[in-house]
């Protein structure tokens, strides 16, 4: 098994593609925290991932990986690592590699993927050391949810390819990360809608619209 190292590299801020689909079927997503979040820094999150997905349909039912029902039409699970906080930061410029990966076997993208929450914070914490305590939940959170959309991509596209520009781009900048706004290029929003996830998603809804 290898990882699909999420490295950091300088790319150009993209522009947004796509258009928004019809109501399909959620995909349950399963997190394990190492250190659980505020509900200020989770909610920021969750509402990324689910503004940065909007665009094709894709919506997420998450769930704990203690809860034990795993039962579900597409489910992805999804390990946060390290320190998911805003306390105790330093005023440092700190290049940690990679912030997160996906599980890959035999070439075969696995629904299994990692977001090292200590190295976003670390790779931010200096320009969020400026920021308000508020300010800095809210964008670390989101910061969190531009990582997991990205290992998300790789999941659901079933591909170990990026894109040029965006979400689904190599690395990310400070700024990519910061930014008010971050989307999926038009090419990889059409690569999620045309992947065999969404089409299994879509009749999954079609079915439950239809059933007595």
């Amino acid at each position: 098994m290898k990882r699909l190292l999420f490295c950091l590299v300088l790319a150009a801020l993209p522009s947004l593609g796509g258009e928004r689909q019809a109501s399909i079927a959620p995909i349950a997503l399963f997190t394990q925290f190492q250190e659980e979040p505020s509900a200020a820094i989770r909610e920021a999150l969750q509402s990324e991932l689910e503004t940065i997905m909007n665009p094709v349909g894709l919506h997420f039912d998450w769930r704990s990986l203690n809860d034990g029902d795993n039962t579900a039409t597409e489910l992805v699970v999804v390990t946060f690592k390290g320190r998911c906080d805003v306390r105790g930061m330093q005023p440092l410029t700190v290049m940690p590699g990679a912030l997160g990966w996906t599980h890959v076997s035999d070439g075969l993208v696995l629904p299994f993927s990692e977001v090292d929450c200590s190295a976003v914070r670390d790779f931010l914490q200096r320009q969020l050391l400026v920021r308000s305590p508020a300010e800095r939940e809210e964008l670390y959170g989101r910061a969190l949810g531009r990582v997991l959309a990205h290992e998300l991509y790789h999941v659901l596209a079933s591909t170990a390819s990026h894109g040029a520009c965006g979400v689904a781009k190599s690395g990310y900048t400070v700024s990519d990360l910061l930014a008010p706004d971050f989307m999926f290029q038009a090419a990889e929003l059409r690569t999620l809608l045309q992947s065999k996830v969404h089409q299994v998603l879509e009749l999954a809804a079609a079915i439950a619209t239809t059933a007595p």
